[in-house]
């Protein structure tokens, strides 16, 4: 693979450098940035299509397959508790033969495993794909974003880490595309089989996109004991960043695994009574309110600091969700829907800019694993509660938990140090 420069020079740009929308940052950009960014950004926008696939098609799910409120949000916690073993593993693999290695295999898992969906015939089938296409949504993540960390300079990394995860919210809108498209023609299981086109990507990756060149210098020599995380001085960032992670991740996989099902659903049964289609309507209505909160937060990063952004986020996500799960009108949750999409989803971009600048090389790919999967494995437990709760109270008393734990996840990351500028070894 190309040994191409991977980083972008710090000085001002000379007198006549090319512009870009006005900024001269990304005229700047070397081409293995732009590719680590492409790489990681469309394995990010395809796995989100991939494991929205579910949610998209829950309603469709509960009466083909029988499935009650809680055994649909089971199946989703289940995935999610596949992602943090996937995010282990995967981070585990990346320290040891590279970020691009096994970016590609994490895509091929959770394609594969999309298109198994497709084939179930009981819950039980359906439960094994899920939890297979769980183990390669914890590993993109993980191997796309320690990729983007290390190729992309400090001053411009929040901005790239945001863009990456930006590629989130079009991957959500793309599976509400395409379960419009492709649901009412060919019924649930052809929903899943367009699920293992992104396996495509591993083809344009393996060609062109290089590798780190800090993990070919340094990780590549020095693969990192798990032992390091113990260290004293990485311990108790390593928690403190499990914790919060474990707490945000709750609120939002709660959330938004059950948003779709919530406006479809019957009155009767708590929810808001839009329908499928409208309610995938409303979901696309929501889409460009968190691909502003996911890239506007990078910018916000590395202007302000990664800990004050991530805190505000937070805090405002926390003040919202109850108030969307009390309105009672569509106009109100059309107007609230892009503010909650906006603050609910965009602190995703913190953490890989934080997790990133608080580890070492040699164990970066697998710290960063350890504790976002952590975090995802706990937030397994989130759709089956809300999904309990709503069943035994109502959907607005599961939204105040969810906002509770947004809360605490501010408050955890009050503790965390400042990485702001942190040039990587």
């Amino acid at each position: 693979m190309s040994s191409e420069p991977t980083t972008t020079s710090a000085l001002p740009a000379p007198r006549g450098t090319r512009r870009i929308f006005g900024l001269e940052w990304p005229a700047r950009v070397t081409a293995a940035e732009r590719k680590s960014l492409v790489a990681g950004g469309l394995g990010w926008m395809l796995d989100a299509m991939d494991v929205m696939l579910y949610s998209m098609v829950l309603a469709a799910l509960v009466v083909a397959l029988g499935m009650s409120k809680k055994e649909a949000g089971f199946l989703n916690s289940l995935t999610l508790l596949a992602s943090a073993l996937g995010g282990l593993f995967f981070g585990w693999v990346a320290d040891r033969i590279g970020r691009t290695r096994a970016l590609m295999a994490s895509i091929l898992v959770y394609s594969l495993a999309s298109f198994a969906c497709g084939l179930s015939q009981s819950i039980q089938q359906l439960a094994v794909s899920r939890f297979v296409l769980g183990l390669g949504m914890g590993g993109e993540w993980t191997t796309g974003a320690a990729l983007i960390a290390e190729v992309w300079p400090a001053e411009h990394r929040g901005k790239a880490l945001g863009l990456m995860q930006s590629a989130w919210a079009i991957g959500e809108m793309i599976a509400a595309c395409v379960t419009l498209l492709v649901l009412p023609n060919f019924g649930w299981r052809a929903v899943f089989f367009v699920g293992v086109l992104p396996a495509l990507v591993v083809l344009w990756i393996r060609r062109d996109v290089p590798e780190s060149e800090i993990w070919l210098t340094r990780g590549k020599e020095k693969n990192g004991s798990l032992r390091l995380l113990w260290r004293k001085d990485i311990r108790w960032k390593g928690l403190l960043a499990t914790a919060m992670n474990a707490c945000g991740m709750f609120g939002y996989w709660g959330l938004f695994t059950w948003i779709p099902g919530y406006l479809a659903l019957p009155e009767k049964d708590g929810g808001r009574g839009l329908g499928i289609v409208a309610s995938l309507g409303w979901v696309l209505f929501m889409g460009p309110g968190k691909w502003l909160g996911y890239t506007l937060f990078g910018f916000a990063a590395d202007r302000f600091g990664r800990r004050a952004s991530y805190v505000t986020y937070l805090l405002i996500a926390a003040g919202l969700v109850p108030i969307f799960g009390n309105s009672k009108t569509m106009l109100w949750l059309m107007i609230l829907g892009p503010f909650v999409g906006f603050f609910g989803t965009g602190f995703f971009s913190g953490f890989s800019a934080i997790a990133s600048e608080l580890f070492p090389t040699e164990i970066r790919a697998t710290a960063m694993g350890l504790s976002y999967n952590i975090g995802r494995g706990f937030s397994a437990l989130a759709p089956f509660a809300v999904g309990a709760i709503a069943t035994r109270y109502s959907f607005s008393a599961a939204f105040l938990l969810l906002a509770g734990a947004f809360f605490l996840s501010a408050v955890l990351a009050l503790a965390l140090p400042e990485t702001k500028g942190k040039q990587l070894e």
